[in-house]
């Protein structure tokens, strides 16, 4: 007899789409659509064929094994059909009758990956298959893991399931096999013999985890057949809300991944490329990754296993709930639990993703089915946590093991959204779970905030494939309102001028980058600050295609932040919570930091501050437990004199015994003390007239004012600026308008007839009224801050040089960033006439926050600013941005 032998099947296949003429070239194992560019979107069917050399049986059974082919395969070998298998994600085996194989042999594989087309679902739409982000990013079909031949004794193993018990050391091993006896060997991670038998139970383990990722090895032996199943002994539980790896507290620094790469799609290039990404997760304090929707190639996994991460991994998702679909995700997560049961990395499953294919809020059927399924799942795999649902709003849980929910917001757009969602979040909010009585909820589920997150960029010259621009770079466009359209993103930079504000574009990628980091930052203080919260899911590892939230680029290149980011993304994290991030000289400003612990009890330590100014102290912070918070009462910073405004760090160090164990610190706008501009204001708003008083400009009537302050225009006040007047339009939302800076009423165009309404004429445009000038509320668009980030700026230039900080607004704006935006203005208007305004996501949708125009003779400024929300004086931003803004509409020759 002869052991079992492998040879690879990798490489080059004759390959034929269905729309094809001739049979071309194909490399396997990848999707067609990755390595052709003509086929990137198609589905339907498609043929592979190669040939193969076998060595001599010698009495061995010959075996085909295909790591996943999508969807539907039908092999033939020589001509004869030997199987048929259905399913994306999953291995299957076929085995070569010894009388049907050659010297020279070929192997044929027909495809078949659903769309939309009824002739091309033999009752398998797409929406009925297990399919993921394929509704995304774009379908991925045919043989897309590697594929083998193997030639094994009469007698061998077809599959070794391995349950560890860390509790008793107990190690139970099910064997399939073809017949024969089993010999089993258990052998600790330096390869000695510690068990022996299909139960054992070992002395003195070795726990798994992500620091000390201890692997054990069964090997088993059927006759000449030796294979080795490496496995580990871990635990993650959950008690009193909170949640335990090995017994011991843990909290959760997690990060979603799709497995996307930039070449194969789904197909991961090597396995040094995994090695690689999950040095750098490592690098950035991450101890988990959500393996989104998908199942990933197994190399995936054995990373994972031996470099020390938690992996949460979940079905991929259908569209729409039948019997079909059930039926599939069953076997689905049946054939995950199969090959991937033995990982000790993966702690987590997930059923649904955020409703995706069932419908909860409306259906109580689907509501049953997810709690029916979740208990299947507990008994099919009680090691470990199983979560039904991973809710958004409006969606929810039915039962799970962690309550966990996704919301995305970004600051200081939304700042004050955050903080009351998280506060909320923290509390046990009751809108996580079910309404309508079908639930069950203990009551002391983790809970977990499993996406959240904002864009960033990459730099397209570094996400280039062969030097080239990226494929993807012509996706997106029908996502986020076009807003995810990456193609052309330097020409759109340089056409709306954006170099005068950033000093070009590499620079601009490096200022979205941090904004995404002080997003990130922020968003992680806030969770810290709760210790009801037990952990966080960013959203994302990496960038896929047009999605730019990923903490690596498509080409795993870090972020600029990569080298700190593991400071706030800590076991102990100081957080440091205070209301404003804006003070004038002679203030005081108070900081309330919380250290935030994570698995481990904190000893006594001192909380050392540091500011500019020789401002400087130290907190005694009293031991505290794992998974809770330590107060360090409030701290007093008083602002120094300064001669111009600026922006200023306060540095924070944790040290125990002397040694440091957390770093973090918080950047401030400071303003010296404000000289008020000799400018003349006539202001016909009685409270706004109040506020500039209150800010101690001088009023005059409109004839002898430098400039008129209002919220909204009039005819009358058009025609003032018409003949020569200079106006400043407070454009913050306080008046009602007709979506532009106009509160008067007007006429409908001609023809005036009665056209969809009983009102003769077709309505204006907004724009179409002197100024020129829409004003649109970002709630409910994509101005308005989620997801897809706005990156806000103002140029640095004229009055607005002496505000302190960068290009983009930061924190200190949270008060007076504006909740609507301004278009109407063409693209080369972006370059002057347009001071401070905001584009999204790839450099799409431009529009103003702060912009002049010429109107007649004389020059109409306009801001979206919120310089109203506090009274006047107590934001110095507001007082400093209102000056700047009264200075622009003053200053002679300023129009464009």
């Amino acid at each position: 007899m002869v052991a079992r032998q492998s040879q690879s099947l990798d490489g080059t296949w004759d390959f034929r789409h269905e729309s094809d003429a001739d049979w071309r070239q194909a490399p396997v194992p990848m999707p067609w659509q990755a390595a052709f560019a003509d086929l990137r979107q198609t589905s339907g069917r498609a043929s592979y064929r190669r040939s193969f050399s076998a060595p001599a049986l010698q009495g061995r059974v010959a075996v085909l094994c295909f790591g996943a082919v999508g969807y539907f395969a039908t092999v033939r070998v020589n001509g004869q059909e030997l199987a048929r298998h259905e399913g994306h994600w999953l291995p299957f085996e076929v085995t070569i009758p010894a009388d049907l194989l050659k010297a020279d042999n070929v192997v044929e594989v027909d495809c078949l990956l659903p769309d939309g087309n009824p002739d091309t679902w033999e009752g398998a739409p797409f929406a009925e298959i297990p399919h993921g982000k394929q509704s995304w990013y774009g379908p991925t079909g045919g043989i897309w893991q590697s594929v083998t031949l193997e030639l094994r004794p009469a007698h061998h193993l077809t599959h070794c399931a391995i349950h560890a018990d860390l509790a008793t050391g107990r190690v139970d091993v099910a064997l399939e096999l073809t017949g024969g006896t089993a010999m089993v060997e258990i052998l600790d991670p330096a390869g000695k013999v510690v068990g022996q038998g299909t139960s054992s139970t070992i002395a003195n383990i070795q726990p798994w985890s992500p620091d000390a990722p201890a692997l054990y090895t069964a090997r088993v032996t059927v006759g000449d057949d030796v294979t080795t199943h490496t496995f580990g002994f871990r635990s993650l539980t959950t008690a009193n809300g909170q949640m335990f790896l090995n017994g011991q507290p843990w909290y959760m620094r997690a990060a979603l991944d799709q497995d996307y790469y930039p070449v194969g799609i789904c197909t991961p290039p090597s396995l040094a490329l995994l090695e690689d990404q999950l040095r750098k997760a490592k690098e950035l304090g991450l101890n988990m990754l959500r393996c989104h929707i998908k199942v990933p190639d197994p190399r995936y996994y054995e990373v994972a296993d031996r470099l020390g991460m938690l992996i949460w991994t979940e079905i991929p998702n259908v569209a729409s709930l039948t019997e079909g679909s059930i039926r599939r995700m069953r076997e689905t997560m049946q054939g995950i639990l199969r090959r991937d049961g033995n990982h000790p990395s993966i702690v987590i499953w997930t059923l649904i993703n955020e409703d995706w294919g069932t419908r909860t809020v409306d259906d109580a059927a689907h509501r049953a089915w997810l709690k029916a399924e979740y208990d299947w799942l507990k008994a099919a795999d009680p090691t470990r946590l199983v979560v039904d649902n991973s809710a958004c709003i409006p969606n929810f849980h039915v039962k799970t093991d962690l309550n966990d929910y996704h919301y995305y917001r970004s600051v200081p757009e939304r700042r004050a959204e955050w903080d009351k969602l998280t506060a909320e979040f923290a509390g046990g909010a009751d809108w996580t779970y079910t309404p309508f009585g079908d639930g069950e909820r203990r009551g002391d589920e983790p809970l977990i905030v499993s996406e959240f997150g904002v864009w960033g960029l990459p730099n397209p010259d570094e996400v280039t494939i062969n030097g080239a621009e990226p494929w993807w770079m012509e996706t997106g466009g029908t996502w986020g309102d076009g807003a995810a359209y990456p193609h052309g993103v330097q020409f759109r930079f340089a056409s709306l001028g954006l170099d005068t504000v950033f000093g070009g574009f590499d620079a601009f990628i490096r200022a979205v980058q941090w904004y995404q980091f002080d997003n990130l930052k922020y968003q992680i203080e806030v969770m810290r600050a709760h210790p009801s919260i037990q952990g966080y899911v960013i959203t994302e590892f990496t960038d896929v295609h047009w999605e730019s939230n990923g903490l690596l680029d498509m080409n795993r290149n870090p972020r600029v932040f990569h080298d700190v980011f593991g400071r706030i993304n800590a076991d102990v994290v100081i957080a440091p919570r205070l209301d404003r991030y804006s003070a004038k000289a002679g203030e005081t400003l108070r900081l309330a930091p919380g250290i935030a612990t994570g698995g481990k009890a904190l000893g006594a330590a001192v909380l050392h501050y540091a500011m500019a100014g020789g401002v400087s102290g130290q907190v005694a912070i009293d031991a505290t437990q794992p998974l809770s918070m330590a107060e360090s009462g409030s701290i007093d910073l008083p602002v120094p004199v300064l001669s111009k405004a600026q922006t200023a760090d306060v540095e924070l160090r944790l040290t125990v015994d002397g040694a440091e164990v957390a770093r973090n610190k918080v950047t401030l706008s400071l303003f010296p003390n404000r000289a008020v501009p000799s400018i003349t204001l006539h202001v016909p708003d009685k409270t706004l007239a109040e506020r500039a008083r209150a800010l101690g400009y001088v009023l005059a009537d409109r004839d002898k004012a430098d400039v008129t302050v209002v919220h909204g225009l009039a005819e009358a006040d058009i025609r003032r600026i018409q003949a020569g007047a200079r106006y400043l339009v407070l454009a913050d939302g306080t008046l009602k308008t007709n979506g532009n800076l106009r509160v008067d009423g007007q006429d409908r165009e001609q023809p005036y007839m009665p056209v969809l309404d009983d009102v003769p004429g077709i309505p204006r445009s907004s724009e179409s009224a002197l100024p020129n000038i829409n004003l649109i509320a970002r709630h409910g668009t994509m101005w308005r801050g989620d997801w897809i980030a706005g990156f806000s700026w103002i140029r640095r230039k004229g009055a607005f040089a002496a505000l302190p900080g960068g290009p983009l607004v930061d924190l200190s704006y949270d008060r007076i960033i504006p909740h609507h935006v301004m278009t109407g203005f063409r693209t080369h208007e972006y370059a002057g006439a347009v001071h401070s305004g905001v584009v999204v996501g790839w450099v799409q949708k431009p529009a103003a926050l702060i912009a002049e125009r010429r109107v007649g003779k004389g020059l109409l400024v306009a801001s979206t600013f919120r310089l109203c929300t506090d009274a006047p004086g107590v934001d110095p931003l507001a007082s400093a941005l209102w000056d700047a803004l009264v200075q622009t509409a003053a200053q002679k020759g300023s129009a464009s």
